[in-house]
C-alpha cells in the first residue's frame, strides 16, 4: 500500500475533520488556545495547503466562562444547523482539589448554508448536571433519528481525571436525558501518568457502533481504545457496551510516531473508511506534552474484518516534512509544508 500524505495538517492536535458533499471541512486546537478555525478542501491531502479562516475567537481573559484554553472543537451538522462543539474554561489555573483543568462544554450553532463565512451563536455551556471538569464533546444521529451526545468527564468520587458519559439531546445544546457513564479509566494502559479516557469519536458500520476514545497522559503513553454496541441496543444503557481490554492504536517507535489518539473518522473521496489522529514524532518534549504544538494531524486507512470489526493498523511514518521541538510556530499560527524530506 502506498504511503499516506502524512500529516495531512500540522500542529493542530485533536483532528476533527467533516465530509461536506464533495468537500472536507477540518478543525482542530489552535495551538495558542484561543480561536477556532476552519479549512475546507476538496482532498485529505490539500488540507494543508487550505486556506485557515477564524470564526469565533475567546473572549477576554479574565471575563468569565469561554476566555481561557479553548479545546478541540468539532463541527458537525445536525438537520440543517452547523453545531461546533468545544471545551473552553475561565482561567488556565488548575482545580486546587479536582487536580484538573476547569474546562466545561460550549456550543455554537450557524444557520447559514456556508459556516466558514456564516454567522456563528454561542449557545452557551451544556449543562450536563455535573459542575466538574468536561472536554471533547462529540455527537450523531443514530438510526433512530435521535441525536446523542458522548462527552469526557470527571467525577470526584471516581479516580482519575475523567470518565466516558452519554446522553440523548432534546437539541444541539440541551440534554433531554440524564447522564449515563459508559466507561472509566481502569486498565493499566488508561492509566499512565494520568488516569483518563477522552476524545471520543463514533464510528457506524453494519449493525455495530463503535467509539473510540484515548487514555493516559498526552506523551507517547497516549492510546486509543473502544467501546462497541450493537445498533439495535439501548445506547444509553452502559451494559449493551463492551470495553476492549487492550489498546486499539498506539505508538510505533520504528516509524518514530509517538502518542496516537484523539480521533476522528471519515472517509477517502472514492468512500473507504478513514482514521484521523494526531501524533508525534518525537519524544523529546520540552516542557508540559500537553503544551508541544507539534501533534500533527494525520491519517490511516481502515479495513474491516470478517465479523464486521475495524482494523486500524498502526501510524504511517512521515511522508511531509514536518516541524522538530525548537521549531517556533509563527504569528500567522501556520507552518509551510517543505519538500525536502
Amino acid at each position: 500500500m502506498a504511503l499516506l500524505p502524512n500529516p495531512i495538517v500540522l500542529q493542530r492536535a485533536d483532528p476533527f475533520v467533516y465530509k461536506d458533499g464533495d468537500s472536507y471541512l477540518f478543525t482542530g486546537s489552535y495551538p495558542t488556545y484561543d480561536r477556532i478555525v476552519l479549512r475546507r478542501a476538496n482532498k485529505l491531502s490539500e488540507l494543508q495547503e487550505a486556506e485557515e479562516f477564524t470564526i469565533w475567537r475567546k473572549h477576554d481573559s479574565g471575563t468569565g466562562a469561554m476566555s481561557e484554553l479553548i479545546w478541540a472543537p468539532e463541527i458537525h451538522k445536525i438537520g440543517n444547523q452547523w453545531v461546533i462543539y468545544f471545551a473552553a474554561s475561565h482561567t488556565t489555573a488548575i482545580h486546587p482539589t479536582a487536580d484538573t483543568f476547569q474546562h466545561r462544554i460550549f456550543c455554537l450553532t450557524c444557520d447559514d448554508e456556508d459556516p466558514i463565512t456564516g454567522t456563528w451563536t454561542e449557545r452557551g455551556q451544556v449543562d450536563t448536571g455535573m459542575d466538574t471538569f468536561a472536554l471533547d464533546a462529540t455527537t450523531f444521529v443514530h438510526s433512530d433519528s435521535k441525536q446523542y451526545l458522548i462527552w469526557a468527564q470527571q467525577d470526584l468520587a471516581i479516580e482519575g481525571h475523567s470518565n466516558l458519559y452519554i446522553a440523548r439531546m432534546e437539541n444541539p445544546w440541551t440534554l433531554a436525558t440524564t447522564p449515563v457513564m459508559l466507561a472509566k479509566p481502569e486498565l493499566e494502559w488508561e492509566k499512565v501518568r494520568f488516569i483518563v479516557e477522552e476524545g471520543p469519536a463514533v464510528l457506524q458500520h453494519g449493525n455495530h457502533i463503535f467509539i473510540t476514545f484515548s487514555a493516559s497522559g498526552t506523551g507517547p503513553e497516549y492510546a486509543m481504545g473502544m467501546l462497541t454496541a450493537d445498533a439495535s441496543a439501548d445506547l444509553l444503557d452502559p451494559a449493551s457496551w463492551t470495553k476492549s481490554q487492550e489498546p486499539i492504536f498506539t505508538s510505533d517507535e520504528t516509524v518514530r510516531q509517538f502518542g496516537p489518539g484523539h480521533n476522528s473518522f471519515t472517509t477517502t473521496e472514492d468512500g473507504q473508511d478513514v482514521l484521523i489522529y494526531h501524533c508525534r514524532n518525537y519524544v523529546e518534549i520540552l516542557g508540559d506534552p500537553l503544551f508541544d504544538p507539534n501533534r500533527h494531524a494525520r491519517m490511516g486507512l481502515i479495513t474491516w474484518d470478517e465479523q464486521g470489526m475495524p482494523q486500524f493498523g498502526t501510524p504511517q511514518m512521515d511522508t511531509r516534512w514536518t516541524p522538530a521541538t525548537t521549531d517556533v510556530l509563527p504569528a500567522n499560527g501556520k507552518l509551510e509544508v517543505r519538500n525536502d524530506l
